[in-house]
């Protein structure tokens, strides 16, 4: 796969313009898209990007980060604080995203989407307001692990990391959750299966695909 080298602001904007087009294939009122990767490769940061885009371009957008979907600390850490398995397929409570973001987006949905649900830092529900999607806007969810999940997604971006950068960029005290990422890689090949596909080693000189 041919990478082309790009700016973050231009690859917001590419996107931007991409959603102004996109037709979910299920008919929903919303298109939803994933921004995939690693923590290290900061997926929420292109995902705002491309809000702040699509908001000059007069079209709503809902920046979602699954890390405000965890499940309790007393579940996620069942089996130690550096369980890989769990750190894989346990962290998150997908079903509450379904239940919470994806139905509401889904054809015949409402657009009523709770933007969160618990707080990493705290482990406490957070409270937070539902939020009202207009017919149009565009779901643009951020995390690790995405495209294992079967979301009904319309466009998928993966940021990846080679293995040297990941390590590099991701803190020391996170080092136990690499093995994750190389599962993910094997069983799921997020670089072959994304829509597009971003190459983050050099924050400073992103390259993509798309």
């Amino acid at each position: 796969m041919r990478l082309e080298a790009i700016t973050w602001d231009r690859l917001g904007d590419l996107l931007a313009d991409r959603l102004l087009d996109l037709e979910p294939a299920d008919g929903s009122a919303w298109p939803r898209v994933a921004f995939d990767g690693a923590p290290a490769a900061r997926p929420g940061d292109l995902a705002d990007r491309v809000s702040a885009a699509l908001r000059i371009r007069g079209r709503p957008s809902l920046v979602v980060g699954t890390e405000g979907f965890l499940r309790p600390a007393s579940l996620r850490l069942e089996y130690g604080r550096q369980d890989v398995e769990s750190y894989y397929s346990g962290w998150h409570d997908t079903g509450a995203l379904w239940r919470e973001v994806f139905d509401p987006l889904g054809p015949g949905g409402d657009g009523r989407v709770l933007p969160d649900l618990r707080d990493p830092a705290t482990d406490r529900a957070t409270r937070s307001a539902y939020v009202h999607v207009p017919p149009g806007g565009a779901l643009l969810l951020h995390g690790p692990f995405l495209l294992h999940q079967w979301f009904p997604l319309d466009l998928s971006v993966h940021l990846v990391l080679g293995p040297g950068a990941l390590r590099r960029r991701t803190p020391e005290a996170e080092h136990w959750t690499l093995p994750a990422f190389d599962r993910y890689e094997e069983e799921s090949d997020p670089s072959g299966a994304a829509d597009v596909l971003v190459r983050a080693d050099d924050p400073r000189h992103p390259a993509w695909s798309g």
